[in-house]
Formats: C-alpha cells, structure tokens, sequence
C-alpha cells in the first residue's frame, strides 16, 4: 500500500513526509508537488516524487492506484480550493484508492465563519464520494501568530478577537497527527478535532511574549473595521484583510477557535507542543 501526500512541498506536507519516512520504506510514499525542484530533498531521500497541479484536473491522471492512502492537504489559494480538491478526490475515487484523508478546519462543518465554507464543501466532496475517509480537522497554526514576533515586539498586537480563546497547534503536531492516520489502521470514516491542550487568549499570548523577552508586549482589541483600515494600510488586500477580520470576528470571538478536545494528544501519543516551548523557540 502506497502512502500519497499531495501538497507535499509544503510546510506541513515536508513535515509529513518526514514523519511517514521514520515510519514506513521511502519506496511506500509519494509525494505530490506543483514543483518537482522544490521536492529534490524528498527525492534524494527515496521518496517518489510526481508533479500535479490543482488547477489541472489532467495532470491527476494516473496519479493514485487502488488501494493507496492519500492525505489530501488542503491548497492555499482561497476562493479556489473547492473546484481544486474536487478533482483531487474524483481522481482518487476513479483509480479505487483505499482511504483519503483531509486536512480540514476545526469545529467544521458547525463552523460559521468564511475560511470554514470551502473545507465544508470539501468534506461533504469527500462523503458523496464514498470513498472511506478520515477527517482532519486542524486548528489554526500556533506558528501563524509566532511568525509575526519580530513585528510583534515592535508594533504589539492588534485584532479583533476580544477574549475568545485560541487552541492552536504546530504544524509538527498536526504533521504527526496526520502521519499516525496514514499508517495505523482503525481511522476509517472518522473525523478528528485536532487542536492543542491549551487554549490561550491573543492578551494572554501577548503576556507571555512579553515575559520571555522582558519587552512590554500588549495586545489591543478594536473593533473590527478599525482592524481592517490597519489591516490594509500594511498593503494587504481589502479581501484578505476581510477574511483576517472574519477569522478573529466570527471564529476566535466567537468561541469557535477554542478546541479542548484530546484528539490531538491522543493520535501523537504525548501532550501537544506548548505555546510557552514556541515562544522560546523562536526567540532563541
């Protein structure tokens, strides 16, 4: 049985990749990319490398065999993922794969806000298809909001999310999550909420920030279109700076961010990554 990853020259598709090599024969994995030359590490690693294209339905063809496992990693360019990983998953239901699993979003389908309705839409793809599968459902990325320290310590916080609280979690531990279904067996048709043991608000995260570099790091709440006026005067789009302010609006507000399940801790078989060990990390 193969084990194909697509997306997999991505942050979380490499982390994956690595993970499946510690456990299963580099000659059992496949790895899917856009850009064959950003896989040559995975290449000289033994992994199969082959090249597809969301966007080209034709160049799925002949991608999976039956009885694969595909991790279907959800694709980046917003507003396009469901035309996208509808060929994926068709592709796969034509070639009688064994098992596709999904990097969703948490609290999916139940989720109301924007970045929830493509990865409903792609669930419900995968359900119709009848091929038998294993949700992932992730929590936003700790490293979303520990990327923008050096701005961070500058600047502050802003945002929109009042004290709604945030179960992040790395992507080595939604990685490893993600391994752990593809070779174990007993994931068939579940869904997993996948995010960390603690769930912290942006003013505790500030606080924390703070503690660890001695520099006074606070958070600031304002309303949502002042968060969007700051938003675009930093040269992002009026589109993208929407769906920030969705995020913190509808979701982190609104409680739905939060987790609290053991999911996560469950599949990986430790405690999840701390933010106060991915602070430090980062700062190091």
């Amino acid at each position: 049985m193969r084990m194909v990853v697509t997306g997999a020259s991505g942050k979380l598709g490499k982390l994956v990749i690595e993970g499946l090599l510690a456990e299963v024969p580099a000659e059992r994995i496949v790895a899917v990319v856009r850009d064959p030359a950003k896989a040559a590490s995975l290449a000289a690693a033994g992994v199969e490398v082959q090249t597809a294209d969301y966007n080209e339905p034709g160049t799925l063809n002949g991608l999976f065999r039956a009885g694969d496992v595909v991790l279907l990693i959800s694709g980046s360019e917003i507003g396009r993922r469901v035309p996208q990983h509808a060929a994926v998953v068709e592709a796969a239901e034509r070639a009688g794969v064994a098992r596709i699993a999904y990097t969703s979003l948490l609290g999916c389908p139940q989720a109301k806000f924007a970045l929830a309705d493509e990865h409903k839409a792609t669930e419900q793809i995968i359900l119709d298809s009848g091929v038998p599968y294993t949700l992932l459902r992730n929590a936003f990325y700790t490293e979303v909001y520990t990327d923008q320290i050096p701005a961070q310590l500058e600047h502050g916080l802003v945002g929109s999310a009042a004290d709604g609280r945030i179960g992040a979690a790395t992507r080595a531990d939604l990685a490893a999550a993600a391994v752990a279904v593809l070779v174990q067996g007993g994931h068939e048709n579940r869904a997993y909420e996948l995010s960390g043991d603690e769930a912290w608000t942006l003013t505790e995260y500030a606080t924390e920030l703070a503690r660890q570099t001695g520099k006074p790091v606070k958070y600031v709440d304002v309303p949502g279109d002042v968060y969007k006026g700051i938003l675009e005067k930093t040269g992002l789009p009026s589109e993208t700076a929407d769906m920030l302010v969705n995020v913190d609006v509808a979701a982190v507000a609104a409680g739905l961010a939060e987790g609290g399940g053991d999911d996560l801790a469950r599949l990986i078989g430790r405690p999840t990554t701390r933010l106060a060990e991915v602070i430090a990390a980062k700062i190091s």
